[in-house]
């Protein structure tokens, strides 16, 4: 008689469990559970001086900035996943399945690592653009700076608007713009 097969996928709620008890984070991919990469100090810095430019933009508007700390779900793909950022403007959906978890981002930052350029760009992008709230997806270099502003158009396509030095964002989805040099102020100095 054969033996039963190993299991390889786990459910969302046995995600949620192992989340729950680790001190670290994971990302839920087609069943399949992965430690969250490490950030170095470019990479904080970036990411909480866009939030810090996010959150001072958008003053008394009805948006929330979010930190790596709030998972976001794809419901259409079973992804569960921390971005670095995530906006959400008027009501929050909280996934059915955990109180901890949004379905509903307007805006997703991701600051780009060596150790998941690729997959920010691709897969992990292909996921995002599966879920209906999303308007902007920003990509943010710890290299240069450069950010990869990707916008939702109306017939549903993204098109990406490169930002150099000088440019600024504009953030239609929640009505702000951001200086891309004051994201960047000081960020490539030594300590």
């Amino acid at each position: 008689m054969a033996e039963a097969a190993e299991k390889l996928t786990h459910t969302f709620a046995e995600y949620i469990a192992l989340e729950e008890a680790s001190d670290t984070k994971h990302e839920l991919i087609n069943g399949e559970i992965y430690a969250t990469a490490h950030g170095t100090p470019e990479h904080g810095r970036l990411a909480m001086r866009m939030a810090w430019a996010l959150r001072t933009a958008l003053g008394k508007r009805p948006c929330e900035v979010f930190s790596s700390d709030v998972r976001v779900r794809v419901p259409a793909t079973g992804l569960a996943t921390y971005p670095d950022l995530s906006v959400v403007c008027g009501r929050m959906e909280i996934d059915p399945e955990n109180r901890n978890t949004i379905n509903n981002p307007i805006v997703i930052v991701e600051v780009l690592s060596e150790s998941t350029e690729s997959y920010d760009r691709g897969k992990k992008f292909r996921h995002y653009r599966s879920i209906p709230s999303p308007r902007d997806y920003l990509l943010v270099s710890q290299d240069d700076v450069w950010v990869e502003h990707y916008v939702r158009a109306t017939d549903g396509n993204w098109v990406l608007h490169d930002t150099l030095p000088g440019g600024t964002i504009a953030l239609a989805s929640c009505g702000v713009e951001l200086r891309v040099d004051r994201l960047y102020l000081k960020v490539f100095e030594a300590p």
